[in-house]
């Protein structure tokens, strides 16, 4: 069984910064299953892909978050994380990450950002 937990999200101010960290555990028939994407959801708004790794340590963001958000990892932890720079309030979101194989597509219960002065 897979699970993945996320932490780091509390309240900022606008312009200051958070790093997210997400853990994952378990494994399905003996296959360690690696988050590899940070997605976040506003109220009233769809989930929306924030951040992803690629092969070869490349790396993918939405263009809202360009400049300022990175996503890294620590593979010998199977945990992924997001450091967040020049926070604004429309960053305000829960924060999920996401970990997707052919065993399924696995979602922690997400953290809670809040960008307000």
């Amino acid at each position: 069984q897979v699970q993945l937990v996320e932490s780091g999200g509390g309240l900022v101010q606008p312009g200051g910064s958070l790093r997210l960290s997400c853990a994952a555990s378990g494994s399905v028939s003996g296959v360690t299953i690696s988050p590899t994407k940070w997605y976040r959801e506003a109220p009233g708004s769809e989930r929306e892909l924030v951040a992803r790794l690629l092969g070869d340590d490349a790396t993918d963001y939405a263009d809202s978050v360009k400049g300022r958000f990175t996503i890294s990892k620590d593979s010998q932890k199977n945990m992924i994380f997001l450091q967040m720079n020049n926070l604004k309030p429309e960053d305000t979101a829960g924060y999920y990450c996401n970990a997707r194989s052919i065993y399924g597509n696995y979602w922690g219960k997400g953290t809670l950002v809040t960008v307000s002065s």
